[in-house]
Order: structure tokens, then sequence, then C-alpha cells
């Protein structure tokens, strides 16, 4: 007859609960791995060797052959998508959340109306709910690719931005396209020909029922200090001494908002718009004389951070397809050891009383 080593009624004493040890150690020794388990995984410590592997045995082979079907993938974790009850921090919208930088080739008319692939940055977001958890970010994804085999235009990316407001359920949105567009430019004198890159973005914003089509634009320069000029002519003139000027690789980032209404704004239209204003370009193909030919141009428009961006500006005003724009100009001096910089705006929508803190470092050349 079996009885319990103690009355229900009392709690047992440290001599009872030290044969109930032997006991169970004497059982674990012969007892299996599944009845170890089955009882109470902890009792595996019990034996000499230690605990076994109590972690049921996993294939180590991908299945190639499995097939999600839809009861499965209703079944399947989808914690991003959540309940309200999962939102960690303050529970407040989010103006922008989505993916940055993927990468895909997309279509361009140049125009001359041929075509050209170039690789694309993307980057795509919208707003978020304040009661929302989260967005499914491949979703983003999937509704650009729905609109990347047709040759870009401005249609084609509102149509992606109207898909992933409609399949994420938002209401704003915002997708950046960022890619180097080439352009043929002929040598001073030469008449040596090269590829000039010129790196480029494009942005459709809707915001508040609002939106917007913008373009931006790091023209490269060279920018000849007018005072560093006058000062090596002095010398010359007075002293007979021999000096140069400073000058220095610039860049300039026009932004603008294109006039839905307007003609196409190509982009080789708004490359040749810099070139007035600011005809220094750097070059891409140089012999001597081209490199003499460079050095009289730079004489010829000498030009403070200032001037620079009051001769861009002139440029985007005069052009009835450009509602507001921004132009932020970095003369990375060769003088100093810092740099000269200019902001100039026209609009709201660039206006603002503060700057992104990496602005001016962000206007390098990377050749």
């Amino acid at each position: 007859m079996n009885r319990p080593m103690t009355a229900p009624d009392r709690e047992p004493n440290r001599n009872e609960a030290k044969r109930a040890l032997e006991l169970l150690r004497k059982w674990a020794d012969s007892a299996s791995e599944d009845e170890l388990v089955d009882l109470d995984p902890l009792v595996a410590r019990l034996r000499p060797q230690g605990a076994p592997n109590s972690y049921p045995a996993l294939s180590r082979l991908y299945p190639s052959d499995f097939r999600v079907d839809e009861v499965y993938k209703a079944g399947m974790p989808d914690l991003q998508n959540g309940p309200e009850s999962l939102i960690r921090g303050a529970k407040r919208q989010i103006q922008h959340v989505g993916i940055s930088n993927f990468r895909l080739p997309i279509r361009f008319h140049r125009r001359e109306g041929a075509e050209l692939a170039l690789d694309t940055s993307v980057t795509g977001t919208v707003s978020l709910d304040a009661e929302k958890k989260g967005i499914n970010m491949s979703r983003i994804m999937r509704s650009f690719y729905a609109s990347a085999e047709r040759t870009f235009s401005f249609e084609v990316i509102e149509d992606a931005l109207e898909s992933y407001k409609r399949d994420l359920e938002s209401f704003d949105a915002r997708i950046m396209m960022r890619f180097s567009f080439p352009m043929m430019v002929d040598s001073l004198r030469s008449g040596l020909r090269g590829y000039q890159y010129y790196n480029m973005a494009l942005e459709m914003v809707e915001q508040a029922g609002r939106r917007l089509k913008v373009m931006h634009l790091d023209y490269v320069y060279s920018s000849t200090c007018p005072c560093s000029l006058e000062l090596a002519e002095h010398a010359r003139k007075t002293r007979g001494q021999m000096a140069t000027p400073h000058s220095q690789r610039s860049v300039a980032r026009l932004s603008m908002v294109v006039d839905p209404s307007a003609s196409c704004l190509w982009f080789e239209d708004l490359v040749e718009m810099c070139r007035r204003a600011v005809p220094t370009e750097t070059q891409v193909m140089v012999k001597r004389e081209d490199e003499q030919a460079f050095a009289e141009l730079n004489a010829a428009n000498p030009i403070f951070v200032e001037d620079a961006a009051r001769l861009f500006a002139e440029q985007l005003h005069a052009d009835p397809r450009v509602g507001d724009f921004r132009v932020v100009a970095s003369h990375q001096e060769s003088l100093h050891s810092h740099d000269a910089v200019s902001v100039l705006t026209e609009g709201e929508t660039f206006s603002g009383a503060s700057l992104e803190p990496h602005l001016f470092a962000s206007l390098v050349h990377g050749g």
C-alpha cells in the first residue's frame, strides 16, 4: 500500500525532504530523457551528467519544397501591424516612417528624346497615426516596383505614392529618388569631350492634402575670391611680386518646387541655368590650353559665396516653371581652414529657423 511520505496537513521537515531528494535522484538516473521532460525538465539537473538537451530536435535542412498557403500565412505573427496595446513610447503621430536607399534601375527621358537607365536610390515614407503600431515596410517597395518598369515621369511617381498611401492607409506620404545624371560636356578650347555627372533628387510630397513636386541639383564649380584676385594684382603692380588669388571647388544645392501646370523642367534645363549663373563649372577633359582657359574664365568671374547665392536665385526666379526655391552654397576654402556658406530661400516651402546640422557638410562632390 502506497502512503505519502508526509501528512497532507503539515510541512515536510528537512530529513523528509532529503529522503525525497535521494529517491528523486535514484529515479532520475534510470529515467529516459522524455520521462524527465514530462515530469519536469529541472529534474534532469539531479543526474550526475547534468541536464540533457530538452529542446525539441529541429531540422537543419532548408525545406526548399515547403509552400506557404493562406491558412499557414494567416497564422504567422505580425507584430509590426499588431494592436494599439503593443505601442512602445509616446503614443504620438509619426510624420515620416518608411525605408531609405533601396536601389533599382530607373529609365529617364533626356531632353532630346533618348532614354537612359540610371541606378536610383529611393526613399519612401508615410505618416503613421498615433493609434497604429507600425507599417508594413515591404509594401512601399512593392508599390514602387509596380511602377518602376515605366519610363520615369512625375506621373509615375504620383501613381506609386497613391498606391502606398492606399495600401498603408496613410494621409501623408513622400517619395524621393536620388541619382547621378550624366551630360556630355565640351572642354573649353581643345575640342575634347567627356561626361559630367550631376547629383540630382526628385521628390513627390503630399502633406495635409497639398501635393508638391520638388527637384534638387548639386552644381559643382570653381570660385575665385574677388578680394584675393585684387590683392594679387596689387602685389604685381606695386611690387612686381608674383601672386595667385585663391580659388576652390565649390558646391551649390538648388532645390525648387516645380509648377505642375507649366511645361517640363528638364534636367538639362536646370544645369544650363546654373551655367548661366556661374560659368566656372569644374572641367572633365583638360589639356594645357583648357587649363589656361579655365584660369582666364575664373579671373573673368570672381565670386563671393553671397554672389553665388544671388546669381543662382536670379536664374530660378526668372523661370516660370519654378515656384518656391532654396539655394545653399558652400565655397570650400583653400585660404581658410573653414568653409564660406550662404543660404537664400524664396517662399514658404524651404523657409525655416533651423538648418539640418550636417547640411553644409553634405555639400561635397564625390567625383
